[in-house]
């Protein structure tokens, strides 16, 4: 098994060896290059991916062509478009690699029957889902009741390791400001 994959999963649930040879048997790694795309607007997703490597951005284009980016994935993250992964629906986000990537995917049937073959292993995802599920919320409530500053700040003291990783204009866009007003915020704080 890939040994942060493990390490992922013993922060939560203890594994044995044979539990982790049991793992890696459902996972897949995929390698992808800095501007390639994980997943892709109107694809089927049919895979939950683990992040072991690089940054990627998941975003949503409206009507008129604006993105709106919804969550980063960094190391150590989860990342899909869910509510296609979950609900056999087209996806509507674009997964796209800031870096080069490497993944451990996993598909829903394997997912599903892991889950159901392993306590344990369920329980492992029901904590990531419901961790994921919190953050979700907290950055909408974000969105819906700071302002740009406090939203700079939060994701700052948050991840300020990403800082350093993503370009402003990235940043920018997640925090639903312009270019020129994160400039402006960032030599204010």
């Amino acid at each position: 098994m890939n040994p942060e994959l493990r390490k992922h999963f013993e922060e939560i649930i203890p594994l044995t060896d044979e539990e982790s040879g049991y793992l890696d048997s459902f996972f897949k790694t995929k390698k992808l290059k800095k501007h390639q795309y994980l997943i892709q607007e109107n694809e089927s997703v049919t895979h939950l991916f683990f992040v072991v490597k690089g940054l990627l951005k998941a975003s949503l284009t409206d009507k008129e062509g604006k993105e709106h980016i919804i969550q980063f994935a960094v190391e150590n993250w989860w990342v899909s478009d869910f509510q296609a992964f979950y609900n056999n629906v087209p996806s509507v986000t674009n997964i796209h690699c800031l870096e080069d990537v490497e993944v451990c995917g996993i598909s829903k049937e394997d997912l599903e029957k892991m889950c159901s073959e392993n306590h344990k292993i369920e329980h492992f995802f029901r904590i990531k889902n419901s961790f994921g599920y919190v953050a979700l919320q907290q950055r909408i409530l974000s969105l819906l009741t700071t302002n740009a500053k406090e939203r700079f700040e939060q994701f700052s003291n948050q991840y300020p390791q990403l800082l350093q990783r993503i370009p402003k204009t990235i940043i920018a866009s997640y925090l639903g400001v312009s270019r020129e007003t994160l400039s402006r915020i960032q030599k204010k704080v």
